[in-house]
């Protein structure tokens, strides 16, 4: 029925109560330097080291045992013979402690449980003075004295297994000191003194002596080495000597060769100036023929420049005149055409008589220039040492006065009109013509053609060009 629990559900809720209430009362940890001993439900017990556990309330009991080390100090109460019979004392300091294996952590807790650390130090001290005075009868008192070690690894062979039958084992075992009433260990101190200065001043005579050998053996090493040093010395210096006297003399040959290729290269160079200077001075005078020539050239231009510059001169303002009188004619009235034509025919009259006139007076101008071609011809002969270039020279001075004395009719005449697209053209081809008779006079007078010099003096510009 709802509301009712059953006897099941109770007892699991007991149970379940029972459980936690063994592990907050049960629970155990123990730390690693003490071993609990958990006993009561089974026959042997459970040990635990640095772990946890749980021990079953007022079922099982817990109990503790000290595993850090104890010490325990060991002093013989009364002298012991030694085996040479001799009376000794032996103070010794020990540390034992309960041993983890597990049988012995039994043996220690049937014989040790609950007991504090002095019980057992007591126990421990009582069997390991019993088996010291027992190795101390089975040693000579000078075999103790002499190797401690080995008396303490006796003493813990002999003490290991009555301590292990108690659980218990030893850590270390340092002996102290050995002490005796009539001081036969002093003496046998004394004696070990003597001897140890006894062998102390043997060793150190023997010491001295090999210093002394060895001194001896390294002064004469030394000394050989000291010869052999000076030897190598004196052979090296003079192997420098030789050495410097090589260099000195390869050296020398060195510096006359590079004096005589000094000497060479000067040679060298002074021929260089000198053929460069030639060079140059040959330059300089074909430069200057050169100049000569293009001043001669510029002469003969800036000449033909002038006279092409007045002829044109005088050709545009004819042509402008003319066309002015055209343009004029033009607007005139038809009604004056006959007169104008009559006043042509008049013009063209005086004109073809200026012409005749001109003509004359061009023939006066040739005989003019027939004479002074003479003159310059034998002018030419006095100075025929001075080349054709003289000759040019006078032919260029005359020229302008010539075409002054061949233009002097025109300069006379206050208005030349002409009819006709070639009559300018006609006027200034007669005076270049007339300076053409004069420049023909002159070499069929003389035999000079001075177009053929200039021709001449221009090609041996040209040809020194392109040398």
């Amino acid at each position: 029925m709802p509301g009712i629990i059953s006897f099941g559900t109770i007892l699991a809720v007991l149970a379940v109560i029972f459980l936690i209430v063994i592990i907050l009362t049960g629970y155990i940890k123990a730390p690693p330097d003490q071993a609990y001993i958990v006993s009561g439900l089974k026959k042997d017990s459970r040990v635990i080291i640095g772990k946890a556990s749980v021990k079953v309330p007022f079922f099982e009991r817990l109990d503790k045992l000290n595993l850090k080390l104890i010490p325990v100090d060991i002093k013989t109460s009364t002298a012991v013979p030694t085996a040479d019979y001799i009376n000794i004392n032996v103070d010794a300091a020990v540390n034992v402690k309960i041993s983890n294996e597990e049988d012995r952590l039994k043996l220690a807790a049937q014989n040790f449980l609950n007991q504090p650390t002095e019980y057992i130090a007591d126990i421990a001290r009582e069997v390991l003075e019993g088996n010291m005075r027992e190795i101390v009868g089975r040693m000579n008192l000078q075999e103790m004295v002499g190797d401690r070690q080995k008396f303490a690894e006796l003493v813990k062979e002999n003490a290991g297994p009555d301590l292990a039958a108690m659980g218990l084992d030893v850590v270390s075992f340092n002996v102290q000191n050995f002490t005796d009433s009539n001081g036969i260990i002093d003496d046998l101190g004394i004696d070990n003194i003597t001897k140890i200065k006894k062998n102390a001043a043997i060793a150190k005579a023997e010491s001295e002596r090999d210093i002394e050998i060895a001194q001896a053996a390294a002064n004469k090493e030394a000394n050989d080495a000291r010869v052999k040093s000076e030897t190598e010395i004196a052979i090296k210096n003079n192997e420098m000597v030789i050495r410097k006297a090589e260099l000195k003399r390869s050296a020398d040959v060195k510096m006359a060769e590079a004096d005589a290729a000094y000497e060479i290269q000067q040679q060298e160079q002074r021929k260089t100036i000198e053929v460069t200077s030639s060079n140059a001075d040959i330059a300089k005078r074909e430069k200057e023929a050169e100049l000569a020539e293009r001043e001669i050239l510029l002469q003969e231009k800036r000449l033909d420049a002038e006279i092409k510059k007045k002829a044109d001169a005088e050709k545009y303002r004819a042509e402008q005149m003319a066309e002015a009188e055209l343009i004029q004619r033009k607007k005139e009235a038809e009604a004056k055409r006959y007169e104008q034509e009559q006043q042509a025919l008049a013009k063209k009259a005086e004109a073809d008589a200026l012409k005749y006139a001109m003509e004359r007076e061009a023939e006066g101008i040739r005989a003019k220039g027939l004479a002074e071609a003479e003159a310059i011809e034998k002018k030419a002969e006095a100075q025929k040492v001075m080349g054709e270039a003289s000759i040019l020279e006078m032919y260029l001075a005359a020229l302008p006065e010539v075409v002054k004395n061949a233009s002097l009719p025109l300069a006379k005449t206050d208005r030349i009109v002409m009819y006709g697209e070639s009559n300018p053209q006609k006027l200034v081809g007669d005076v270049m013509n007339t300076t053409s008779q004069v420049s023909e006079a002159l070499r069929e007078a003389t035999g000079i053609d001075l177009k053929e010099i200039i021709n001449g003096l221009f090609r041996n510009g040209k040809e020194n060009e392109t040398a």
